[in-house]
């Protein structure tokens, strides 16, 4: 069987926590889901129902960890053994201000030898889950044609077998976390020649990637794997639907806007009932049908409705109803019948 991390999607604070989780996986039966970043130290001494919590539909799900002290990060996955995640992913590769001052993060691409001792801690610790790790190509002065190859082999020789690369460098000083994901330049073809250098390391490619034809490309060119992060989250109807079809060669049909919904309400419905409001999962639900006739109505009456008091799960289905079409296939499914060789 094809390995659900043959597409995966990305990490992201604020973003990809449970509810956008559970939206997601209406959309793509296969596709890897990751969490937000959790701190080991918040995984060790937090609401760990809060922070690991999940529902067992979101599987393939996997845990990104942030820390830098071996025996921190293997108390932390030992903690969160008991949730059943698929995965154990250590990020170093995020730049925010707050992630540095920890000492971890993209800053951990500055040592190889701290990362190789945290992955081989959370291995031991893993009861056997896959440990992997999410990094960039360098980071500030470094010279990524020179740097990656070292990191990879040290994390390599550390017994990572799958490792994620954002195709950018990160500098730790003068951009912000969102310039970080904008400007530096990206070099998906340095990443490229990582998995030509290293061909053991299962190597997935993230950074700029925007629609199927694109990974469906990376993947023609011998990468493991493609991770994609903005787009899924603002497109996800393009990139998810037709995902399982195209990517994984699943031959269930695309869903439908009707079916997605219909799983949601009652989703919400239990939501509120446990305290929560509307707004807390319609806001990851904006982009459903991005670029379609219909596609201001839907964000209007989410955004205008979820913020209403009274407001209940039914929203979505009048929502639904300001679409045209919006009952039928997400994607056409004529786009859904290519499948990228695994050879």
């Amino acid at each position: 069987m094809i390995p659900s991390w043959r597409l995966s999607v990305a990490p992201m604070m604020d973003w990809t926590d449970r509810h956008c989780r559970f939206f997601h996986r209406q959309l793509s039966r296969r596709a890897l889901l990751y969490t937000e970043m959790v701190t080991a130290e918040a995984v060790i001494h937090g609401d760990r129902e809060r922070l690991l919590g999940h529902d067992a539909i979101e599987h393939p799900l996997a845990l990104q960890l942030g820390g830098a002290e071996p025996d921190r990060l293997a108390r932390a996955v030992e903690l969160a053994r008991p949730w059943g995640f698929d995965e154990f992913n250590l990020n170093v590769g995020c730049p925010s201000d707050r992630v540095q001052s920890g000492t971890f993060g993209a800053v951990l691409m500055k040592d190889p030898a701290r990362v190789g001792d945290c992955v081989a801690a959370m291995a031991s610790a893993s009861g056997g889950v896959e440990v992997t790790v999410k990094c960039r190509i360098g980071v500030d002065d470094q010279d990524p044609r020179a740097v990656l190859p070292a990191f990879l082999e040290t994390i390599q020789g550390a017994g990572v077998r799958r490792v994620i690369v954002h195709a950018r460098k990160a500098w730790l000083r003068g951009l912000s976390p969102r310039e970080n994901r904008e400007v530096p330049p990206l070099e998906h073809d340095l990443v490229v020649e990582m998995k030509r250098a290293f061909p053991a390391l299962d190597i997935a490619i993230n950074g700029g990637i925007a629609d199927l034809d694109t990974v469906e490309a990376f993947l023609r060119q011998g990468l493991d794997g493609v991770m994609v992060g903005r787009a899924a989250y603002h497109d996800p109807a393009t990139i998810l639907a037709g995902a399982d079809a195209r990517i994984f060669g699943d031959a269930r049909p695309v869903p439908t806007g009707a079916e997605v919904i219909a799983a949601m309400v009652p989703y919400v419905a239990r939501h509120v009932e446990g305290g929560g409001s509307v707004h807390h999962v319609t806001r990851h639900m904006l982009g459903l049908f991005a670029g379609r006739p219909g596609a201001r109505a839907w964000r209007r009456i989410l955004s205008e409705g979820a913020a209403r008091a009274d407001a209940t799960p039914a929203l979505l289905e009048t929502a639904l109803a300001a679409v045209p079409g919006g009952d039928g296939p997400l994607v056409q499914p004529c786009v859904a019948t290519r499948q990228i060789s695994t050879a």
